[in-house]
């Protein structure tokens, strides 16, 4: 006669190993779950746009002799200087295109997670929360550097390629770790802002539109504000002005507005200080027994 079992649960002997780097799987997928969006691509491509218009200046800078029908109406426009790399990098249509690329690659990232229940999923592997913050803000990373980084540093080699000397670099010496340190910001901004977001609502769509909504209703804000008080410092309202103030600093450029651009330094940490307080509440993970 055959033995009858209870059925129950049986002890795993294995060794739990932990991984150098547990978050990379969740960038990969936020990554791959992007691209598969609709329309994801289209809008991604375009953001591109104002990178190679920058880089079509730099090369018309250097070949003004080809375009000489130009030069009367576009020779202030073509410096390339500084100034060219704080504007270009910090230009109302190119942070509107990355607002545009994150409404469809974060809106997701901690809301779909939040509506099918799949934290305890994410926490009963040897993953910590910080791990799975940083994957998630990962996402955000390679998106918005390849958006910024990447093409800033492009556009700093061809200019040095088409004027054929390293003179612009021995100007401006400083001005490649100008181009990495406010990518560096930006990006970590959007992070925070998006994932902020992203954990209000378990509805991803309804994300999307707070994301788009924010951005430009923080803009519309400044406008309404400083048509009635008539005072610089109602700049302070909009995110836009504020990345703008923080990108002429680091390039050494005269801001828009005459503000102190520590308040715009201290109005994005505190926005980023609030987001990640709302993270830490709102992921909340179990203990792995190991």
């Amino acid at each position: 006669m055959a033995t009858i079992r209870e059925r129950g649960y049986y002890h795993w002997d294995g060794r739990l190993e932990d991984k150098r780097v547990p978050w990379w799987p969740i960038t990969r997928t936020g990554i791959q779950l992007a691209f598969r969006k609709r329309f994801f691509k289209f809008f991604f491509a375009w953001a591109f746009l104002p990178s190679v218009v920058a880089l079509a200046f730099v090369y018309i800078s250097e070949r003004l002799e080809d375009f000489k029908s130009m030069v009367g109406s576009t020779k202030r426009l073509i410096t390339v200087d500084p100034k060219f790399f704080a504007g270009y990098m910090s230009h109302d249509a190119l942070l509107f295109f990355i607002i545009l690329v994150l409404v469809f690659a974060g809106a997701g990232l901690i809301a779909d997670d939040l509506k099918h229940n799949s934290l305890q999923v994410y926490f009963s592997r040897p993953l910590r929360k910080k791990d799975y913050l940083v994957g998630k803000m990962s996402v955000v990373f390679f998106f918005v550097l390849t958006l910024t980084l990447l093409p800033a540093l492009l556009v700093f080699l061809f200019k040095l390629i088409f004027a054929g000397s390293f003179k612009f670099f021995l100007d401006y010496p400083w001005i490649i770790l100008s181009i990495v340190a406010y990518a560096v910001l930006l990006t970590v901004f959007l992070a925070f802002y998006t994932l902020l977001l992203s954990a209000l609502s378990k509805n991803s769509r309804y994300v999307m539109i707070q994301i788009f909504m924010v951005y430009v209703f923080s803009d519309v804000l400044y406008g309404i504000t400083f048509s009635i008080f008539r005072t610089p410092y109602m700049a302070l309202f909009s995110i836009k002005e504020n990345l703008q103030q923080v990108a002429a600093f680091m390039f050494l450029q005269k801001p828009a507005h005459p503000v102190p651009v520590g308040w715009s330094f201290l109005i994005l940490a505190a926005l980023c200080v609030v987001s990640a307080s709302v993270l830490n509440r709102k992921i909340r993970g179990v203990e792995v027994i190991r």
